[in-house]
């Protein structure tokens, strides 16, 4: 794997990975994990899911960070780590909050309409 290649990631606050492949490839992983806790037929998981399996597979066939960073096309590896933490914390909330299941009460009349009845 190829180390850091670049001296800084010109934003502020944000340090240059010297090991991207090393902590993005865990954290896909796990977000895989959580994901497969949800269940099936649940829209995030289906597309969080297809997206990490893509993103997890460049990080696994790409050693030049320059090339994962050009074919995910979504910034720097150190913005994909931000993301990747990112969605990790909210996968974790929603196995919590379990937003699959069904209300405990029924929704209001119109709750769900725009613009919102008077």
């Amino acid at each position: 794997m190829a180390g850091a290649v670049k001296k800084s990631t010109n934003i502020k606050g944000l340090a240059v990975s010297a090991q991207p492949h090393i902590e993005l490839t865990p954290l896909y992983n796990r977000i895989l994990r959580m994901l497969d806790k949800m269940p099936k037929e649940y829209t995030y998981r289906k597309e969080t899911e297809k997206l990490v399996k893509d993103r997890l597979k460049i990080v696994k066939e790409n050693a030049d960070v320059q090339a994962i960073e050009k074919k995910i096309g979504c910034g720097q590896v150190e913005e994909l780590i931000i993301q990747a933490k990112n969605e990790m914390s909210l996968s974790e909330k929603i196995l919590v909050w379990k937003p699959w299941e069904k209300l405990i009460q029924e929704a209001p009349p119109n709750q769900w309409t725009w613009p919102p009845h008077k």
